[in-house]
């Protein structure tokens, strides 16, 4: 399936996973002009790709990027029981295998490769370079979830009880939590999409699903010194679904030389689609200067690369004419 909006080529399709599960993937393409670079879409918990973050994946298209995104298991419409999350590794594995399926096509293996994860997102984002340290240019994370934060964490009674019945009733959704719509989305028409939207869950988080998040964020929280890839943050001040103060904390702490983080006073946790315009056209326009400035500097490397292989070249052949 493909469409066409304002110079963007929109495309979708189903993959296998490796458990034989369907999978929705799709992607925003510049129409006119070869991309920069690949961008791959880490979505958060409960929503989706193609509507959740359209207008994420049409703005870095405009910004001459190819955007791909894929639904996790049990996410928007791909297989699986909608809002279940049995193995996160399961999930941060499928991401790995399409992504790099699509980074070593013939005709992008010498482009540059970023991820851009949202809240959850930026969890699959940190463990996918986890697993392969060296191989992503770099990382934005928009609000992640390196912490779930206090307001929004079950108390300790509950998370014991969580651990306890998690392998006994993994689909049960009595996980209690506030209404994340509510905290996360500071446009009330954001909010009636993502209600009305049929792909976004609304349920409580099943057991197993809440067991896992929480795991995958303490993990991720005690081991932000393994962050080594370029990275920009992007988190609201007023966050309360994501700690903002653990976000510069990974700003603080990862290995990372080129590292970046900035925080926007009085916004909330969806920064790309639940603000005002105003702030929404803000953050947007600080990701894109971030990725247009590491996009220049390797096409600049590149131009180098062949001038100094043409010298070489050149310089052989005057020799060889010489003697």
């Amino acid at each position: 399936m493909a469409k066409n909006n304002e110079n963007v080529r929109y495309e979708e399709e189903y993959i296998t996973n490796s458990r034989g599960m369907k999978l929705f993937t799709c992607r925003w393409l510049p129409q006119n002009t070869p991309p920069k670079a690949l961008i791959f879409l880490c979505h958060g918990y409960a929503v989706e790709c193609s509507i959740t973050m359209r207008e994420t994946g049409i703005r870095l298209a405009k910004a001459g990027y190819a955007v791909y995104g894929m639904d996790y298991e049990g996410h928007g419409k791909s297989s699986g029981l909608q809002g279940y999350i049995p193995n996160f590794d399961d999930l941060v594995g499928d991401c790995s295998t399409y992504f790099m399926s699509v980074c070593e096509k013939h005709e992008n293996k010498k482009k540059l490769r970023f991820l851009l994860g949202e809240s959850m997102g930026g969890a699959v984002a940190l463990l996918l370079h986890r697993k392969e340290p060296t191989y992503w240019s770099g990382a934005v994370l928009v609000a992640p979830m390196c912490k779930i934060a206090d307001e929004m964490k079950p108390n300790p009674i509950m998370i014991n009880i969580l651990r306890k019945l998690s392998n006994i009733v993994p689909k049960w959704k009595i996980v209690p939590t506030q209404d994340v719509i509510d905290k996360a989305y500071k446009s009330e028409e954001k909010r009636k999409e993502i209600r009305s939207n049929p792909y976004c869950y609304k349920g409580k988080p099943r057991l197993k699903t809440g067991h896992e998040l929480l795991m995958v964020s303490l993990d991720i929280e005690k081991n932000l010194n393994q962050v080594s890839l370029p990275f920009l943050i992007v988190h609201g001040g007023d966050d309360t679904v994501t700690d903002p103060s653990v976000s510069k904390l990974l700003h603080e702490s990862a290995s990372s030389r080129d590292k970046a983080f900035k925080l926007y006073p009085g916004m909330w946790h969806a920064l790309t689609s639940g603000e005002p315009r105003e702030n929404t056209e803000l953050v947007f326009s600080d990701i894109t200067a971030w990725l247009d400035e590491r996009a220049a500097a390797a096409a600049v490397g590149d131009l180098r690369s062949e001038m100094e292989q043409k010298a070489k070249h050149d310089a052989i052949h005057d020799k060889e004419i010489a003697n």
